[in-house]
């Protein structure tokens, strides 16, 4: 379904990366605390050509360019995220209920006003990013969904009766336990304990039980290689499930996921992320496990997206690599009336003049260096099971560095 473009090295061990919503932008969080923003090329789509290569990367023409670089964390950064339009323009003072720092596990950024901050204690923070609000280091709510880390975090869509178009529900994964958060009541429901660890979340419209397929279901990563579905509505327990990686005494671990747009996939098809390295290819209509697809040998795929231009980003150990589905598989399937099932196998450094900020404007920045890596973590140097980046890492949240923002007031 997919070819591989292009590989791209990074300076140190990768922690998160983030898509901006609406340019060809990747942001990356390090384990030496750096947070860098990559600019991939422009797709060049030919209406006349449909089965031209559709990307610059393929023809060696295009480049991916550092656009931004920065140093803002003592410790590694382990989250990053754009909001919605792909600018903040606040910092905050991660909150904390012990007399230690509580290492921030995961960003989600629900609304334009509401982003999500999920500590390793368990404690998941609401926070207002409205103008000056994040500035008042004090967030809007705190809850408990779970007892352990929080390792995923997933929007419901809004229901029919939203004005905002915003979604108000979310769940999340921590533990062994799956729960339902709303804005405005807090924590709804946990599940059953599932005696495997939950690592990853999406969900996925247009599915569910006979009498309501277009309720939706959620897919959930395990640490023992099994995918779950449950339906919407119905948080209990797991309605199904879908061995992704069979290995005796329990698979791989699946750290990510995100589902194929169905453009792409012609169908309901999610792509995990494993902890062998690999990337598995999961049709969700057959319960089966479609393609593999290897992304390392040896480091834990921890990052995983579609870009606003439809190609897939995964990312991890010191490597991003960029994907997109194969022109012989799309002239195959326009041939076929769209049905193809085929398995083919520092502060800040200014790179290039100038920084692109999330609307398109360029702004200079200062010369300074990010030559000290000096504070790099040592949890970033051998990583497997995505349950093993609970603990011990502090983060500096200097000017900005909480959000993986990358337009800027006053960057000082």
């Amino acid at each position: 379904m997919f070819e591989n473009l292009c590989t791209l090295p990074l300076s140190a061990e990768l922690f998160s990366q983030a898509l901006h919503p609406t340019e060809p932008l990747l942001g990356v969080g390090l384990s030496t605390g750096h947070v860098q923003c990559f600019r991939l090329p422009s797709t060049d789509r030919s209406a006349e050509d449909d089965d031209a290569d559709v990307s610059v990367l393929s023809d060696g023409k295009g480049t991916i360019d550092t656009i931004w670089r920065t140093k803002r964390h003592k410790g590694s950064c382990r989250t990053l995220a754009f909001s919605n339009d792909g600018s903040v323009t606040s910092k905050i003072a991660i909150p904390s209920t012990k007399s230690v720092p509580d290492s921030p596990s995961l960003l989600h950024v629900l609304s334009p006003q509401t982003l999500l901050l999920a500590c390793d204690s368990g404690a998941l923070h609401l926070l207002d990013l409205r103008d000056g609000a994040l500035a008042r280091s004090k967030p809007q709510q705190t809850h408990f969904p779970h007892d352990d880390f929080v390792s995923s975090i997933t929007a419901l869509p809004p229901s029919a009766e939203s004005t905002s178009g915003y979604s108000k529900q979310w769940i999340s994964t921590g533990g062994t336990t799956l729960a339902v958060t709303d804005l405005r009541r807090g924590v709804l429901v946990r599940s059953d304990d599932q005696e495997d660890e939950l690592l990853c979340t999406a969900f996925i419209p247009g599915m569910g039980p006979k009498k309501n397929r277009e309720n939706g279901v959620v897919a959930v990563g395990t640490g023992t290689g099994v995918l779950t579905l449950w339906d919407k509505g119905a948080w209990d327990d797991q309605q199904d499930r879908v061995v992704v990686d069979p290995a005796k005494g329990g698979g791989e671990s699946l750290d990510c996921i995100v589902q194929v747009p169905e453009d792409v996939a012609r169908g309901k098809k999610v792509v995990v992320g494993v902890g062998d390295g690999s990337l598995r290819i999961v049709d969700l209509v057959k319960r089966e496990v479609e393609t593999h697809l290897r992304h390392d040998d040896i480091e834990a795929v921890v990052g995983l997206g579609f870009d606003c231009q439809g190609r897939m980003i995964s990312g991890g150990g010191q490597v991003i690599k960029v994907w997109q589905e194969s022109p012989s598989l799309r002239l195959d399937a326009d041939d076929s009336d769209g049905s193809s099932d085929s398995d083919e196998s520092d502060d800040n450094d200014d790179m290039n003049g100038g920084t692109v900020v999330g609307n398109g404007a360029k702004r200079h920045a200062s010369e300074d260096s990010d030559d000290s890596d000096s504070d790099s973590d040592d949890e970033g140097r051998k990583r497997g099971k995505k349950k093993k980046r609970k603990g011990k890492v502090s983060v500096d949240l200097g000017p900005h560095g909480a959000h993986g923002v990358l337009r800027f007031r006053g960057l000082d």
